[in-house]
């Protein structure tokens, strides 16, 4: 799979990806009470179980990067971010402890770029022959 293919399935990636960590988060809570009595080495959870969250971040970055290359609208480009943002900053904030935060407000993130790379994929993508900075494709 060239670049060229890369880019044109970005969104599909990123839903993917989304999809997959908030899957990942959904289960983090079923599966350390499904082994509440199973410490590894002290720990809650295993290290491994951990750095799905940055690889998922990771992939998710990818895929909006190139996703905002071919999008029609300014608006999409700004709501991929942002809500990019939001959910590094979550995932983050999670890692360092540094506010108190509900573990629930990932889900609110994760499935709004699950829908926003859906809409962008199928509403706001360049045409064939079409610049995407046109002026008049970028409203």
């Amino acid at each position: 799979m060239n670049i060229l293919q890369l880019r044109l399935k970005s969104d599909l990636i990123g839903a993917l990806a989304s999809v997959l960590c908030l899957v990942h988060c959904i289960a983090t809570p079923l599966l350390f009470m499904a082994q509440a009595g199973m410490v590894e080495n002290g720990e809650a959870h295993p290290k491994w179980w951990g750095v799905l969250d940055m690889i998922f971040l990771g992939i998710s970055f990818i895929a909006i990067w190139w996703s905002v290359k071919t999008t029609s609208k300014n608006w999409m480009r700004n709501a991929l971010w942002i809500s990019w943002a939001v959910l590094a900053s979550i995932i983050l904030n999670e890692k360092m402890s540094l506010f108190p935060v509900v573990e629930q407000a990932i889900y609110v993130p994760s499935t709004i770029l699950v829908l926003l790379h859906l809409y962008n994929r199928k509403y706001c993508n360049c045409r064939e022959g079409q610049c995407c900075t046109d002026k008049k494709l970028n409203t």
